[in-house]
């Protein structure tokens, strides 16, 4: 797997060069058994343009409501977020140009696609939102429900997008494998909060592990099936 340092230095080092810059953001939620839940906590994040941003975290971590107040599906309680230097509140219908997002499920799967494998369907929802020319691509957990084949074949074709068509990718996961193999850096999220962020190869160094699941290990206190689980517990 390339990795940004690696490969794409000057993206670092070149300004202006900013997708997406969150600043402490914030969600809060009313809960009947919880009260208020703050599924978002102060997280703060940049994503560079032509980057392909990993978010990583269990479910029920706040990487799915990050993303939607990212694509201004939700507005922030307190923080800012702003797409290539455009407040997100302030330049709503602006930003939402500039931007796509393609969730676990299609809106809508016309009949022709109803034939199509997951995987398949996937790959046109993902086509589709490039028809609209974003230049943010927001993808939350693209490849969620499919088998290891069809799977590989979405995060090659994402690759080959981001590649091809100088966009700049955000997604969502709880796959570690995925989030290696295709983010040219990772932000680990846990109960909210953003927990570490960098390379791959960075965070393993940072935190003496030898693999991604030692490293959430070690930054969340449990294993992402462990967290999985709990988070499935609460559901309950």
């Amino acid at each position: 797997m390339a990795t940004l340092t690696a490969t794409r230095p000057e993206l670092l080092r070149t300004p202006g060069r900013d997708a997406l810059v969150a600043e402490a953001v914030t969600k809060t939620f009313k809960s009947s058994r919880e009260g208020l839940r703050r599924a978002v906590d102060n997280v703060s994040l940049r994503v560079l343009r032509g980057e392909i941003y990993g978010l990583l975290g269990a479910n029920g971590s706040g990487k799915s409501t990050l993303i939607r107040m990212f694509s201004t599906l939700l507005t922030p309680d307190e923080g800012s977020v702003r797409v290539f230097g455009l407040d997100i509140r302030d330049n709503e219908v602006a930003v939402k140009r500039l931007i796509n997002r393609v969730g676990v499920d299609m809106d809508r799967v016309d009949e022709p696609l109803e034939q199509l494998s997951r995987g398949m369907q996937q790959k046109v929802a993902i086509a589709r939102a490039f028809l609209t020319a974003p230049t943010l691509l927001l993808l939350d957990e693209p490849t969620t429900g499919l088998d290891i084949r069809s799977k590989r074949e979405v995060q090659t074709f994402v690759r080959d997008l981001r590649d091809e068509h100088d966009a700049t990718i955000l997604l969502t996961t709880h796959d570690l494998d995925e989030a290696e193999r295709l983010s040219d850096r990772i932000g680990i999220l846990h109960d909210g909060r953003l927990v570490a962020e960098g390379t791959a190869a960075e965070l393993r160094a940072r935190h003496g592990a030898t693999a991604l699941e030692d490293v959430f290990m070690s930054v969340t206190g449990r294993r992402l099936d462990e967290a999985d689980a709990a988070a499935e517990e609460k559901t309950k």
